[in-house]
This record gives structure tokens, sequence and C-alpha cells, in this order.
């Protein structure tokens, strides 16, 4: 590296890691004082920016895990929401079948209503499919660990399990 870019690379850093756009900028309004009156390069990228910005990836596979629709079940809830809907629900419950990934959103006035929704929703998709649910998944987040949602992992048929934390 030459004399040119370690100044610009300090720079950055002594800026919070600002990018170099902004560098740019603060330059030509001359809106910092003791910042170095030359030409950022907007492609170049320090390495500390590279590793804090870099997006996790996950491998994909190239086959199913599941053999039939509703062998596993993916739950999430969101909410609440900012914004009310018409008919008052501010929660969105997301369920997700893993054989066919499908999605069903489900919305909800409130958290207590989840296992309603959630039981209601299941019984109809049960026969209207022809298979039962195997295993439900969801993340460890306080909606799903109401009593009535521990009681109904505890029978038999249904193997409850969680996802790793902050995984999508």
């Amino acid at each position: 590296m030459d004399a040119l870019s370690d100044d610009v690379m300090l720079s950055h850093k002594r800026l919070c890691h600002a990018t170099l756009s902004l560098l740019n900028k603060l330059v030509s309004k001359d809106l910092v004082v003791g910042l170095p009156s030359f030409k950022f390069n907007d492609n170049k990228v320090c390495d500390a920016c590279a590793r804090g910005k870099q997006v996790r990836k996950f491998k994909l596979k190239n086959c199913v895990s599941t053999t039939y629709p509703l062998e596993l079940l993916h739950v999430d809830l969101c909410g609440p929401m900012r914004i009310t809907s018409r008919g008052g629900k501010r929660y969105v419950l997301v369920i997700v079948d893993n054989y066919s990934y499908f999605t069903w959103t489900l919305f909800l006035g409130s958290k207590d209503e989840t296992f309603e929704k959630f039981l209601m929703f299941l019984k109809r998709t049960e026969k209207r499919v022809g298979h039962s649910l195997v295993s439900l998944r969801s993340d460890h987040g306080k909606e799903f660990e109401y009593l009535s949602f521990i009681e109904y992992s505890n029978e038999p048929s249904v193997y409850y399990n969680f996802s790793a934390p902050r995984t999508p």
C-alpha cells in the first residue's frame, strides 16, 4: 500500500468506518477540519468493514428432508405490529410446511389466541391433506411456551423441537 491509500484508510477508520462516498462528500463541502483533501476511491473496502457487513451463508439442501406434508411444520409469531389492521389484528402467526414450503399466515388480535388458532388450522389442514402432524419446530419464543403448547407437545404423536436462537 502506498502512503496515499494509508491516509485514506486512516481517515476512514478515524471517522468510525464511514463510507468512502460519505468521506468524499465531507471533503467536497469542507465539513471536517484536518481531513485530507483528496478523492476517496469508492470501490475500496477495508477488512474490518468487509467482515462486519458479511452476511451469514447457509448451505442449501438439494433434497427435502421430509417425505410428506405436515411431517414438519415451522411456526413463528410476529408482532405486535405498530398499526392495527381493520379487523383489529396486531399479530401474525406464520406456519411453513417443510415438505412443500407452503406458507400460511394467520392474523391474531393477541398472543393469547395463538394456540386456539393453531389447533383450528391444524385440524382443518390435517383433514384436507390426509396426514397428521408429526413434528413442530419454533424458535424459543415465549408465545410457544404457554401451558397449552407445552401440554400439546407432551402428546406422544407430536414431537416438538426448537430451532437455534437467532437463526431464520
